[in-house]
């Protein structure tokens, strides 16, 4: 059973955030990976559809996105009909995805894996939902490089994921896909300030 959502969660956090993760640092790490969707897509940790205005419909046959905080669920409506999406979207968490083994041709995952609860799980069952040739477009942000910058992340990370959603600032998002079977083509850096907050990283993914 769900835990029952808080007046935050439901209330405050929603518009937290859609306004900073629509801002244009992240914004232009969208645009760098998702209109690459095409075909039978699945959107891992759909939000408040932040990613949806970036697709491109003619080559999108199916949408599906998923989020298990349904208070998100109205925004990434309003966003799917204004981008003449034909969105389906679906209350779930991604550690157990209740489709079909290999039946999407990409997959998207935005600033997602900071927050689920075993991105591992996560990422086996992305592998298993995609078809062979598929690809996982990702745009994440986590472990920084330096240690003086991993020193902060580490510092303020409880604080930070009581406030935002279980955001998590130190997952090793290529270690994790590299774990997981995935051959990865990525670009990484510093999006913006501060920069415990700012190592992103994007790009796409296929089965090894």
């Amino acid at each position: 059973m769900n835990a029952p959502v808080s007046w935050y969660e439901r209330r405050v956090l929603p518009y937290l955030l859609d306004f900073a993760c629509g801002l244009s640092p992240f914004t232009r790490r969208r645009q760098a990976v998702v209109p690459f969707a095409q075909g039978r897509v699945l959107e891992i940790g759909v939000g408040t559809g932040l990613n949806l205005p970036h697709y491109k419909r003619d080559r999108v046959q199916v949408l599906v996105g998923i989020d298990p905080a349904e208070q998100m669920h109205p925004f990434a409506r309003r966003r799917a009909v204004r981008a003449q999406l034909p969105l389906e979207l679906r209350t779930l968490a991604a550690e157990r995805l209740p489709f079909d083994a290999q039946s999407f041709d990409t997959v998207v995952c935005t600033y997602t894996l900071c927050s689920v609860t075993s991105p591992a799980a996560v990422l086996a069952e992305i592998r298993r939902v995609m078809r062979p040739q598929g690809k996982l477009l990702f745009a994440e942000h986590g472990l920084a490089p330096d240690p003086a910058v991993v020193k902060w992340q580490r510092a303020i990370e409880p604080t930070w994921a009581k406030l935002v959603g279980n955001c998590h600032l130190t997952r090793d998002v290529p270690k994790l896909l590299g774990e997981a079977g995935f051959r990865v083509s990525m670009q990484t850096g510093y999006i913006t300030r501060p920069k415990a907050l700012a190592f992103n990283l994007w790009g796409e993914a296929t089965a090894a």
